[in-house]
C-alpha cells in the first residue's frame, strides 16, 4: 500500500529535489519497452519469453536510468517514487520462498524522480519514499540487467483517471528518451485472471479463441499507429473486454505508445499466449 511523503512536507520535498534535477547527458534517442510480464516466477525462470526479454536488453546500449510503468503500482493521483533505495516488493503470495527471497537492489534516482515532477504538466505528481519496485518491474529487470547497477525508479498509475490522460500524460517524458533513460511498461495485453486456465499452466503456449482474437486485434492497431482506437479500447468489442476486464495491465501499453515519434519502427515479441487468458506479447519501438 502506497506511503506517500505527508503533505505538510511535500512542498520542501519537491522543491529539494527539483534542485538536483540535472538532465541526463543528452544521447541517441533510447528505444522504449511494453514488456508482457506474466508470472512472477519468470524472474527465475529461463523460458522463451525471459530469453525474448534477454534478447532485447542486449540489444540496447546501457541506460543512464531506467523509468518503469507497472501494473502493479496504482494509486490516488501521481507519484514517482524518489528514495535513494527502493525496496524490492513481493506483492504476491502463494509462491515458492526462493522467488521471496530474490532481491533486486538498484539504486533509486531522486534527480530523476524530480525532472519527472517539472516535465509533467497535466497533473501534480507526489514524491513517494516508500513503495520502491514491485514485481512488475523487477521480476524483469533481475533478468535483462542482473546487475542490478542502473538506477530505476517507478511513475505509478492514477487508478481515478481515463485512457486518454494516462496517454496524454505519457508524452511529457518524450525528452527523457534522449537523456539515456529506457521508459518500460510493464503489464499484459491480455489479462484475465479469473478465466485463468489452470490446467494448462504447464503448457508452453495455450489461449482460448477470445484471448487469441484480443492480442491478434490490439497488435494490428499498435502496428497500424491507430492510438485512437487503442484508447478507446471499450469499444473494440466483446473479445477486449474479456482481455481488458480491469485497466491496469493495459494503460502501460498506453505510456509507450504515446513516446512513439513518427516512422519508428514497432518491433513485437514474445507474441504468445499463455494459461488461455494472457498473453505475453511485448512491443519495442524505436
Amino acid at each position: 500500500m502506497l506511503t506517500a511523503i505527508p503533505a505538510t512536507g511535500l512542498a520542501s520535498k519537491v522543491e529539494e529535489i527539483k534542485k538536483i534535477a540535472g538532465t541526463f547527458p543528452s544521447q541517441g534517442t533510447m528505444p522504449v519497452l511494453f514488456l508482457g510480464h506474466g508470472s512472477p516466477m519468470n524472474a527465475l525462470d529461463d523460458n522463451q519469453f525471459v530469453k525474448g526479454w534477454k534478447s532485447v536488453g542486449l540489444s540496447l546500449e546501457k541506460p543512464k536510468a531506467i523509468l518503469c510503468i507497472s501494473a502493479h503500482w496504482e494509486t490516488s493521483g501521481t507519484f514517482v517514487t524518489a528514495m535513494e533505495k527502493p525496496r524490492t516488493i513481493h506483492d504476491f503470495g502463494g509462491f515458492p520462498q526462493e522467488l521471496f527471497d530474490v532481491q533486486y537492489p538498484a539504486p533509486g534516482s531522486p534527480s530523476l524522480a524530480g525532472e519527472t515532477v517539472n516535465l509533467i504538466t497535466k497533473t501534480k505528481v507526489g514524491l513517494d519514499d516508500q513503495w520502491g519496485l514491485d514485481h512488475g518491474c523487477w521480476s524483469l529487470l533481475k533478468q535483462i540487467f542482473p546487475k542490478a547497477d542502473i538506477p530505476v525508479i517507478q511513475l505509478s498509475l492514477d487508478r481515478r483517471q481515463p485512457a486518454q490522460f494516462h496517454y496524454d500524460l505519457a508524452k511529457e517524458l518524450v525528452s527523457l528518451r534522449t537523456e539515456g533513460v529506457l521508459i518500460i511498461g510493464s503489464g499484459n495485453l491480455v489479462h484475465n485472471l479469473r478465466l485463468v486456465a489452470w490446467e494448462k499452466i504447464d503448457y508452453p503456449e495455450y489461449g482460448f479463441d477470445w484471448a487469441l482474437e484480443a492480442d491478434a486485434m490490439m497488435k494490428k492497431l499498435i502496428l497500424a499507429d491507430d492510438h485512437r482506437q487503442l484508447i478507446n479500447y471499450p469499444s473494440l468489442g466483446k473479445s477486449v473486454e474479456l482481455a481488458v476486464p480491469t485497466p491496469e495491465h493495459y494503460l502501460p501499453l498506453l505510456y509507450v505508445l504515446a513516446l512513439k515519434e513518427a516512422d519508428e519502427q514497432v518491433t513485437i515479441f514474445n507474441d504468445k499466449a499463455v494459461m488461455g487468458s494472457l498473453t505475453m506479447t511485448s512491443v519495442k519501438i524505436g
